[in-house]
C-alpha cells in the first residue's frame, strides 16, 4: 500500500507499509519502508524487544524512480492453506503474488569446505535424500506449475558420486535448464566427472567466486582457493559449460568487484556473467561481519561503476522483471571488439507495469537461453563480418552476450514481506513445498530457523 505521506516526527517519508518479523521471537510484526534523505530504511517494533531499523537502500538510483509495480499473479496450483497467514504458511500459498521462476532442490547438507559466510549453514554429517526422494522433488515441482529451472544446490552438490544420475533424472522429467550450484573443488579437481555431468545434461554453474586473491578467500572460505577457481573454468571451457561467477561481498572484497568483471570479461568463452550477492545474516557468518556496515545493491552499482572506472555505469542497470525492485538488478551487454556494450540505456529483461506471471517467464526465458551453453564458438564468428544474416546476427549477441546482475537477500532484520510475496527463488521443501528462498533461510538471533531443518 502506497502512502507517500511525511512523518511529522523526522520529516522522513514513508514509501509504503509492510509486515515483518521480529529477529529475537519471529513474531509477526508491523513494518515501514521509509525514505530519510537518499537512503531508505526498514524500521518495526516489537512490543517485546523494541525498534528496529536497518539499512536497506544506500543512495542512488532514487528509489521511488527505481521502483516498478507489478500486477500481482498468484501461482496456480498452490498446495497450502493460508491458516496463520504469511510467513507462516509458506508452501507456496494463496497470498503469494508471484510464479516461480528457478526451484533450488538441495541434494546433501554435506559440504568439502566449511567456509566461514554460509547461506545454508552446510557441512557434519547427514544422509542425502536418495534418488527416489529426488524423484519425489522433480515431480512436486511438476504438480505445482513446473517444469521451472532448477539449480541444484546444497551443501555441496558434487560430494555425491550420482549427481549425473540426477541431473539425467531432470531432463527426463522435462526439466529443460539444470544448473549446479558449486564451489567448484571437484569441478576443478576431476575433469572425468565434469564430462558426466555434461553428458547428463547439464547446462550451467553458478561458481562460487568471492574474489581475484587468497587473502580473501583465507577469510571467507577458510582456504585459498583462487587456483582451484580458475581450474574449474578451465574444465567447463572444455565440455562447453555456461559459468557464472557467484561472489558473496562483504566489506573485505568490496574493492574486488571491477577485477572480477575484468577477469570474467578475459574469460568469456566460458563465463555468461557475474551475479554479486551481498553478504545477508542468516546461516553461518562470523559475529563481526555481523556489526559490520551493511552493503545494499546501490553501493554494489556505485563500486561498479567506480571499480570498472565506467566501462559499466550505474544508469546501465534496471530493477528485476520478476522479483520484487529492491530485491536485485541486472545489466544485459554485448562484448565486441575489447568493448562492453550495454543493451540498452537502463538494461532489464523487462520494460513497463506488467503481470508477475509475464516478467516470472520472461525471466526464467533470459537465464535459459543467457547463462547456459554457448551455440557457437567465438572464433567462429569473425569468420563472416562482411554478410550477416538474421541468424548470424543472433547468433552472435548470444555468443558475446554478458550479464552483470546482484541479489539482496533478506534476513530477520531488514524482511519485508512484501518482498517476499513477490519471491520467484523458491526451495523445495522434504515435504514438497516450495518456500521463498529468504523466509527457507531466515534465523533469528539464536541462530534458529523458521523453516530449514524443521
Amino acid at each position: 500500500m502506497n502512502l507517500e505521506k511525511e512523518t511529522m516526527e523526522n520529516s522522513s517519508k514513508v514509501l509504503y507499509e509492510t509486515e515483518s518479523i521480529c529477529p529475537h521471537c519471529m513474531q509477526k510484526i508491523n513494518a515501514k519502508v521509509v525514505k530519510k534523505d537518499i537512503n531508505i530504511y526498514l524500521e518495526k517494533q516489537c512490543d517485546t524487544h523494541g525498534k528496529f531499523s536497518t539499512i536497506i537502500w544506500r543512495g542512488s538510483p532514487d528509489i521511488e524512480n527505481w521502483k516498478i509495480d507489478k500486477i500481482p499473479s498468484t501461482p496456480k496450483n498452490f498446495i497450502v492453506n493460508t491458516n496463520k497467514g504469511c510467513p507462516f504458511d509458506c508452501g507456496l500459498c494463496g497470498e503469494h503474488k508471484q510464479h516461480t521462476c528457478t526451484v533450488l532442490i538441495e541434494v546433501t547438507k554435506r559440504c568439502n569446505l566449511k567456509c566461514n559466510i554460509c547461506f545454508a549453514d552446510s557441512g557434519g554429517c547427514s544422509v542425502d535424500p536418495d534418488i527416489d526422494k529426488i524423484r519425489f522433488y522433480y515431480e512436486s515441482v511438476l504438480k505445482q506449475g513446473g517444469p521451472f529451472n532448477v539449480q541444484l544446490s546444497g551443501g555441496e552438490p558434487t560430494v555425491r558420486d550420482d549427481l549425473p544420475e540426477i541431473i539425467k533424472l531432470g531432463r527426463e522429467y522435462g526439466f529443460e535448464f539444470i544448473q549446479l550450484n558449486t564451489n567448484g573443488v571437484r569441478i576443478a579437481q576431476d575433469e572425468a566427472y565434469v564430462s558426466q555431468l555434461k553428458n547428463a545434461g547439464l547446462n550451467s554453474i553458478f561458481l562460487q567466486f568471492d574474489g581475484m586473491e587468497d587473502e580473501i578467500y583465507r577469510e571467507i572460505r577458510g582456504r585459498e582457493l583462487f587456483d582451484i577457481k580458475k581450474k574449474a573454468l578451465e574444465n567447463c571451457k572444455k565440455y562447453n559449460i555456461g559459468v557464472i561467477l557467484v561472489p558473496v561481498i562483504c566489506e573485505s572484497n568490496l574493492r574486488d568487484i571491477g577485477r572480477i568483471i575484468d577477469f570474467a570479461l578475459d574469460n568469456i568463452d566460458v563465463v555468461r556473467g557475474v551475479h554479486f550477492q551481498p553478504v545477508s545474516f542468516f546461516g553461518r557468518f562470523p559475529e563481526a561481519l555481523m556489526n559490520s556496515k551493511r552493503i545494499t545493491l546501490p553501493e554494489i552499482m556505485q563500486s561498479i561503476e567506480k571499480e570498472t572506472n565506467g566501462k559499466i555505469k550505474t544508469e546501465n542497470f534496471g530493477p528485476p522483471c520478476c522479483e520484487h525492485s529492491l530485491c536485485s538488478f541486472h545489466g544485459n551487454f554485448i562484448y565486441e571488439d575489447g568493448k562492453l556494450l550495454p543493451m540498452s540505456k537502463k538494461s532489464s529483461c523487462c520494460g513497463e507495469t506488467q503481470k508477475a506471471e509475464v516478467g516470472a517467464n520472461k525471466s526464467r526465458q533470459f537465464v535459459k537461453k543467457f547463462w547456459g551453453s554457448r551455440e557457437v564458438k567465438l572464433n567462429e564468428l569473425d569468420k563472416d563480418r562482411i554478410s550477416l544474416s538474421f541468424d548470424k546476427i543472433i547468433s552472435r549477441i548470444n555468443s558475446k552476450s554478458f550479464s552483470v546482475s546482484a541479489m539482496a537477500f533478506q534476513d530477520a532484520w531488514n524482511l519485508d514481506l512484501e518482498r517476499v510475496k513477490q519471491c520467484c527463488i523458491h526451495v523445495m521443501s522434504e515435504e514438497g513445498a516450495l518456500i521463498p528462498f529468504c523466509m527457507y533461510n531466515i534465523t533469528d538471533i539464536n541462530s534458529n530457523y523458521l523453516y530449514r531443518r524443521r
